[in-house]
């Protein structure tokens, strides 16, 4: 993960169990504040109890859905992202809301897949091939 700094409040978009959140929150510290957003209440329970088992009380998980986040205008210094923006069909509303809940200056990171040529069309119908 790149450069976070103490005190940024950080989104983490499809934080999935939370292992990036968790970092996250670590790294800005206790004057920082991490969100992690999933649509999958399984996931956000199973990071609830990762966060509570490391005693991070700055970091919190919320429902919603990476093209309607849920998060005010203009709060994030830091928007991550670990492979979760290649599977919204919307990508142009995800930008959109990044945008949205970025604060001037705030910085982006994300980890995805780009495919850069036209593929099958079996591989594109597999979706294990898209999810692991």
């Amino acid at each position: 993960m790149g450069e976070l700094r103490l005190g940024d409040a950080v989104l983490d978009i499809g934080s999935g169990a939370g292992f990036d959140s968790l970092l996250a929150g670590r790294m800005v510290g206790p004057l920082g504040h991490v969100t992690g957003v999933d649509m999958t209440p399984e996931m956000r329970a199973k990071a609830r109890a990762n966060a509570a088992l490391l005693g991070l009380a700055n970091v919190e998980f919320m429902d919603g859905l990476a093209e309607r986040l849920p998060l005010s205008d203009a709060s994030c210094d830091v928007v991550i992202s670990n492979g979760v923006i290649n599977l919204c069909p919307d990508k142009l509303a995800v930008y959109r809301e990044i945008h949205r809940v970025l604060r001037p200056g705030g910085r982006v990171q994300i980890a995805d897949v780009v495919v850069q040529k036209p593929l099958p069309e079996e591989a594109v119908a597999d979706i294990d091939l898209w999810t692991g």
